[in-house]
């Protein structure tokens, strides 16, 4: 039945929605527009914000976050390289209790790079873990001059132990296919098989990107990247033959996800990102054949060649500990743990991984 009362309200209403809604649609931001506009450039803090010009607040803008074009340093020659002591009093016997799973006893490890400095301590951590060695170097004279210190301080730090680790010295061109295999074929014919690999031959320089010397970004590209893909597939073929699981730790740096200042090294950074995904990549593609594959990128580590850069560039050295958590460079032996750790059934469950051994660099 039609409803008189409730018609005229709903024509009531009808009639009223109008003002209702011009209402509602008036500018609610009126006093902001009428506010007088401010000066980003005299504000002290628009001033910074991108609102402003470039320097409006200060001439700190960007100071910690740019490179320095200046600092050019270039890898030294064999015959101008620091000598890498042997660590001291880290190995030995102990009666502290630890996990079985660390133990790399009868196992067969080859460090490239292992002739000095953060190769030649992560090797000293594998023979103080119960591994035989073989260290792979360009200088093989210097190989066989590290592999008798290595034996002479794994004896003074184990009194009485008649059976000692098996260390040999390799020369090899990283970056040489042929090279690579011939070594292998040495390694497997001192030591007749290899369980445990670490890509440990690297190096970096300085230079902006523009005035890089091009065969040089070359050469490091080829002992960074090529090195550590000849060595790695090389290894792992081996272990394919002998259907036997195994174990490979490419050396990395944090330089890898980020970007160093002051010094400006570009290539090498591309050079170390390459690496940490060439492991994840490998670390899949051998998953089924029992092969794994991780990474760590170390970031400042006070090696004789980073004592030798701080000699003679002391401003150096307060720009990267400013930059570190912690407030300190690390030191090669803290590498020993970690090394160890990935090589061993310890870390059983991990591949792919990346271990960043930074004082926390990376995370701030």
């Amino acid at each position: 039945m039609f409803n008189r009362t409730v018609a005229r309200s709903a024509i009531k209403a009808i009639n009223t929605r109008p003002a209702l809604y011009a209402a509602s649609t008036r500018p609610f931001s009126l006093t902001a527009i009428r506010a007088k506009k401010e000066d980003p450039n005299k504000d002290p803090i628009l001033a910074a914000t991108d609102r402003a010009e470039k320097g409006a607040s200060g001439e700190h803008e960007g100071e910690f976050a740019r490179t320095d074009d200046s600092v050019q340093i270039q890898y030294p020659p064999d015959s101008q390289y620091p000598a890498q002591p042997v660590v001291q009093g880290r190995g030995g016997m102990h009666f502290k209790r630890t996990l079985a799973q660390f133990s790399l006893e009868n196992k067969v490890s080859v460090v490239t790079g292992g002739a000095r400095g953060l190769g030649l301590v992560m090797g000293q951590g594998l023979i103080a873990s119960g591994s035989d060695l073989a260290i792979v170097d360009l200088n093989k004279t210097e190989a066989e001059e590290s592999a008798h210190k290595l034996i002479e301080q794994f004896r003074i730090e184990n009194p009485g132990l008649e059976q000692l680790p098996q260390i040999t010295a390799h020369y090899a061109d990283v970056a040489n296919p042929e090279s690579v295999d011939s070594a292998l074929a040495a390694i497997l014919a001192k030591h007749g098989r290899i369980d445990n690999l670490v890509t440990s031959a690297g190096f970096t320089e300085n230079f902006d990107a523009i005035s890089y010397p091009f065969e040089r970004m070359q050469k490091l590209w080829g002992v960074n990247v090529d090195g550590t893909y000849l060595f790695a597939t090389g290894v792992a073929k081996h272990l394919m033959e002998r259907n036997a699981g195994g174990n490979i730790v490419m050396i990395g740096s944090m330089s890898g996800a980020i970007v160093n200042v002051p010094q400006p090294q570009a290539p090498y950074n591309a050079a170390k990102a390459a690496v940490r995904h060439l492991a994840a990549s490998l670390a899949v593609e051998w998953a089924g054949k029992d092969i794994r594959v991780n990474c760590i990128s170390p970031g400042y580590m006070l090696t004789a060649l980073t004592r030798k850069i701080l000699d003679e560039n002391p401003e150096l050295r307060d720009k990267w500990t400013s930059l570190i958590p912690v407030g300190k460079m690390g030191t090669p032996e803290d590498l020993m743990g970690a090394v160890t750790f990935l090589l061993s059934d310890a870390s059983k469950y991990i591949t792919g991984a990346e271990l960043r051994v930074d004082g926390g660099y990376t995370v701030t």
